[in-house]
Order: C-alpha cells, then structure tokens, then sequence
C-alpha cells in the first residue's frame, strides 16, 4: 500500500478518485496515506466513507439532499444530474415469453435486484400484490437453491402458489436487458435500492416503481427517476409503494402511457447522456482542485 501511495506522489496526482469505498477489494489502505491533495468518494460505495481521508463526495440534490451534510464527513459536491453514470448498447430484441421460461398470459411483476436486498417487509408487499392481481408472476433474479425455496415457502405460507415465482437463471448482459422488456413492471427494494438494475429496467423501457429511502442506497432509483422526468413513480411509504403498483397492474392504459413517457425520456435524459455526465464530472472536480 505505502509503494503504490508513493507511485501516486511520484506521478503527481492532483485529484484521486476512489470507485470502491468499503466494499470487496477497497484501497482505503492506499487513500490513508493521503498521496493526492484532493481525495473523492464516488459511486462505489453509495453513502459517506466516515474518514479523514476522503476530502468530497459526489453525490446530487436527491441521493444527499441539503440538510444532509451532518450525515457525511466529506463535503457535498452535488452533479446537476443524477450521480449514477450509465452507458448502454442498443438494446438486443425481447426473446418470446416462452423462451424467457414465463407463461404465455398473465402480468409480469419483476425484481432483479441482489436476493440480500429483498426484505421481509418488501417480500410480504409483493406477495399481496400477487394476490391482488389474478394469474399474475413475480419475476426474479436467481440466487442460489436456498434464495429459491425460502421464497417458496414463504409464497406458500401466505396461500399462494409457489409456481407464482419465477427465478430467472443468470445469462449474459446482453441477453439480459432483452429479456428484460419481458416485464409489466419492476419492484424496487428498500431500504436498499437497485442501482444499476434500475437503470436497466429505465433503459430496456420497464416503468418502476420505488420508495424514497432516508439514507444514499435507499434514494438511488428515485434520483434516476427524477433523472428520466418520473416522479410520479417515486413513494414516500410501503404502503404508497403497494398501492402505486397495484394500481399500475390494474390500469393498462396508465401503465402503457407511463412506458410510452419513458421511451420517449430515454433518447434525451441526462441519465443516459454520457458526454454530459463527463462534463459534469469535469466542472466538478476543476471547482474541487481551485477551492
């Protein structure tokens, strides 16, 4: 750690960016020793690193709103846009239903995010939105054996068929996102949001549906949808959150006007506008070094 923060001196770094906070494989370490006169936090840990070492975080007005500060030991450096940078190849064609291993009828409620993301509370919401929609599926990303058949018993002892539950196996990017446009609708979590399985979902043309968190993992999917111009798919409540998407799976016509909103944002939305997030990220670390 001391060579490679020696290195960085010797290269002269003005402003060094850490992408990993505290997460698997982080380079704390190498930031403790304070090789560059400016130290940033961004996007690999989504929320305050808690140490001297980081100078500023980049963040924006939703993920750490004003009056947030106390909460952060960096300053609040704030994008204009959404913080989260995306960038995405057109999209493949949607595979057939069958072909994705869903019926060929029936509403499609969808959640890619992690399995350690799915709560008990947010679990319980989607089951009753299951039984609240009849013939409806619950679209889900694959984990593991046990991932699977606690869900299950779960779905069952809420009275519900656990063929209700689809677990889709994990494939390539590609293949991915197509089968993505799949879904009716997707399911945040919380109190941790998808990150970049909501920016997915937005690109592939998915509405989704989330609840504004309290902390910066639990506010991301409502940055970006402010991002794409949807509001009105952002929840203050568990219990806004279930009537929204009840509501969404009962109203083709809303939900059809929703996604066709959000085809037309995808083409001009900063969120999927990388130039401009480069030039946002520029400004904001030229104001960093001149402060």
């Amino acid at each position: 750690m001391a060579e490679s923060a020696a290195l960085i001196r010797r290269l002269e770094v003005d402003i060094l960016v850490d992408l990993t906070g505290h997460t698997e494989g982080d380079h704390l370490a190498i930031l403790n020793y304070r090789p560059a006169p400016v130290q940033v936090n961004w996007l690999g840990y989504p929320g305050t690193d808690g140490a001297p070492s980081l100078d500023y975080i980049l963040a924006d007005r939703t993920v750490a709103p004003p009056g947030h500060e106390p909460f952060f030991s960096e300053k609040i450096v704030r994008l204009p846009d959404c913080y989260f940078p995306t960038a995405y190849d057109p999209c493949p064609p949607a595979p057939t239903r069958a072909e994705a291993g869903l019926s060929e009828t029936g509403f499609i409620f969808a959640s890619f995010n992690n399995s350690w993301k799915i709560t008990r509370d947010v679990f319980s919401v989607w089951l009753r939105l299951l039984k609240a929609v009849p013939g409806s599926v619950l679209w889900l990303l694959d984990a593991n054996d046990a991932f699977q058949s606690n869900l299950r018993r779960a779905a069952s002892a809420a009275g519900l068929d656990p063929a209700r539950l689809i677990f889709a196996p994990r494939i390539d990017t590609d293949s991915h996102l197509a089968r993505q446009q799949l879904a009716d609708l997707m399911l945040d979590t919380s109190p941790y949001n998808g990150h970049m399985t909501t920016s997915d979902a937005l690109w592939v043309g998915v509405p989704l549906v989330t609840m504004l968190g309290t902390a910066f993992a639990g506010r991301v999917a409502a940055s970006q949808l402010e991002t794409m111009g949807l509001p009105e798919l952002i929840t203050s409540s568990l219990e806004d959150y279930e009537a929204l998407a009840l509501a969404l799976a009962k109203d083709p016509a809303r939900l059809a006007a929703l996604r066709a909103k959000l085809a037309a944002a995808r083409a001009s939305s900063p969120l999927f506008d990388s130039d401009r997030m480069r030039q946002n990220i520029e400004d904001a670390l030229l104001a960093m070094e001149t402060a």
